[in-house]
């Protein structure tokens, strides 16, 4: 989902450039990439995003330059097991980057509301969620950049902002309740760190009444029964869902590493992903997504 907020933003930054838009509709077999990542690519064969693991991006932008010259969508497949050494196969739409389609979309992520994108191809295009059946190609939910709420400032600021930086969540810092807001999305997730009793408690009867899909707790079990014993005397509803301690189990020690095993966390709530070693799993790597189903195109 990274990808679709990069090519925004670099579609904002230079809006009204010919640019192209390749995405991965249909996959069989292993990829490195699932249906609905995407790759941007300008005149000069820059790209943005990606569809692989770096063995197809070249060509694919080789093959876009065509199309923004010719302006005609194209349906490219590639067999990986034979030229890459991924067991599988990939479908690929190039077209040319429309502007309708672009500013419709950013919209949508501007007003924090969930769409439709439906690939086939013809192109891409937002649909409705009430009227999305009956076509072709990949439909593909697009929801809301990831939003962390960080209270408290602690040594493990610096990682925490870094690490949500390159995953493209949006963060935003307090320091006292008054300053945490009082609206969130279910892509929102919060941390409280401020080490503090009082503004722990204070920032508890803000977030747990909203209906976060992550609320991380910094501290220890007993430090958080007797906050939630306060909470809920003071007659504070909770909505969110709690997290405390915080964290994945990595062994974590330095505040780096702290910081590692709650983005891990917050990923895992986020993603709906199990937390454990891929090693161990025993299913496909990639899950099947209800809203990415790719149609024949």
């Amino acid at each position: 989902m990274k990808d679709v907020h990069d090519i925004v933003r670099e579609w904002r930054r230079r809006r009204g450039e010919p640019f192209a838009l390749a995405t991965l509709v249909a996959a069989r077999g292993s990829s490195y990439r699932r249906p609905g990542a995407g790759m941007l690519i300008d005149a000069a064969g820059r790209t943005v995003g990606s569809l692989s693991g770096g063995c197809l991006e070249e060509e694919v932008a080789q093959r876009a330059q065509e199309v923004i010259v010719t302006g005609e969508a194209r349906l490219t497949s590639f067999d990986t097991r034979r030229r890459f050494g991924c067991n599988g196969a990939i479908d690929i739409v190039i077209e040319r980057l429309d502007e309708d389609f672009m500013a419709e979309l950013a919209a949508h992520l501007d007003s924090r509301t969930k769409c439709l994108v439906r690939t086939n191809a013809a192109g891409s295009r937002v649909v409705d969620f009430t009227s999305s059946e009956g076509e072709d190609g990949l439909l593909q939910e697009i929801h809301p950049q990831p939003r962390l709420i960080m209270f408290g400032h602690g040594p493990d600021s610096a990682a925490l902002r870094g690490f949500s930086e390159i995953l493209g969540w949006e963060v935003i810092e307090a320091e006292q309740a008054s300053e945490l807001p009082r609206e969130a999305d279910e892509w929102t997730a919060a941390i409280i760190k401020s080490h503090n009793y009082g503004h722990d408690f204070a920032a508890l009867q803000a977030l747990l009444p909203l209906p976060l899909r992550y609320l991380g707790l910094i501290g220890p079990r007993r430090r958080r029964d007797q906050l939630m014993a306060d909470s809920l005397d003071s007659g504070t509803s909770p909505n969110a869902e709690l997290f405390s301690p915080t964290g994945l189990d990595l062994g974590s020690e330095t505040p780096e590493e702290i910081a590692l095993a709650i983005v891990a966390e917050v990923q895992r709530a986020f993603a709906g992903g199990t937390g454990a070693s891929l090693r161990d799993v025993r299913r496909p790597i990639h899950a099947v997504e209800k809203t990415a189903v790719a149609a024949p195109l």
